[in-house]
């Protein structure tokens, strides 16, 4: 742990999804994975994820983001937290399209307004050493993996891709047929996932519509999980489940998410920005 300091920061929030901002691009000591976890747990500065403000590594870039966990383990993407920068951004340089580096790599943000913030997040991988799984799978699109009983399982066959983290996304008829704050801990830890999943249920509601839960890695159960929707998006789609462009709706609100023909997947949806705050580490 290094010497005590005082780290300013700036809360927000994606759709429910509690968000801490922290900007280093003028100076300031990095954080280790102990103060990112002690910082979530400070009262006022919890967050499912924490954007860290790096000075850009890569020229035309805004800043290199280091992004963590409720549990201060990092996270390679969050879009609720890009969309969060992004509009903070936005207000302190009047600009409205710039990019982050993270490192999941270079994200596209342009902003509308405070409601309407699109990101672009790259595109889709589903080979499954990609994603990463310790098996070899040759269709992605359903994977052996079941919960309940062998003859009659409760959720199985979940797709899985990588959209910047890992995830794992099982078709369900209602969201509530398992209890997944009792599910998703084992799942995410499962052996089949090296670096841990993101766990979500989905119900397609439509060929334009998706309802989503998530159990999210490193955070828990969370009213929203931008990666969490692109997944569902895109395996959906893969399925021929649902069109490229669809609305998915989690317990926060909605997000829309299109998945282009040239393979990127742009994510819109709002930000809130809650309040500016101080809290002392070390």
């Amino acid at each position: 742990m290094t010497s005590a300091r005082t780290i300013p920061f700036r809360k927000m929030n994606g759709l429910g999804n509690e968000i801490v901002v922290v900007d280093l691009r003028a100076g300031g000591t990095p954080f280790t994975e102990d103060e990112a976890a002690v910082i979530a747990q400070a009262p006022g500065s919890h967050f499912d994820q924490m954007m860290v403000l790096h000075p850009p590594r890569t020229a035309g870039t805004e800043a290199y983001v280091l992004i963590y966990n409720t549990d201060g383990s990092a996270a390679q993407a969050c879009g609720n937290g890009t969309r969060c920068i992004g509009w903070l951004v936005a207000e302190n340089t009047g600009k409205r399209s710039f990019k982050f580096e993270t490192v999941a790599g270079i994200l596209d943000v342009d902003v509308a307004t405070i409601g309407r913030i699109s990101v672009d997040m790259g595109t889709p991988k589903f080979g499954w050493a990609d994603i990463p799984l310790v098996e070899a799978f040759h269709d992605t699109r359903a994977i052996e993996l079941q919960v309940g009983p062998i003859d009659a399982p409760l959720i199985h066959s979940p797709s899985v891709v990588n959209i910047g983290n890992p995830h794992a996304i099982f078709w369900v008829d209602r969201l509530d047929i398992i209890d997944l704050g009792k599910v998703g801990p084992m799942l995410e830890h499962h052996r089949m996932f090296p670096e841990r999943a993101n766990i979500s249920l989905a119900h397609v509601l439509g060929p334009d519509a998706i309802s989503l839960a998530t159990w999210e890695r490193g955070a828990g159960l969370t009213r929203a999980c931008g990666t969490a929707a692109c997944a569902a998006a895109v395996c959906a789609a893969r399925k021929k489940l649902c069109g490229r462009s669809v609305t998915v709706h989690v317990p926060g609100g909605a997000l829309h998410i299109l998945w282009r023909d040239d393979d990127h997947i742009i994510m819109t949806g709002p930000a809130e920005d809650e309040y500016a705050g101080e809290v002392r580490i070390g």
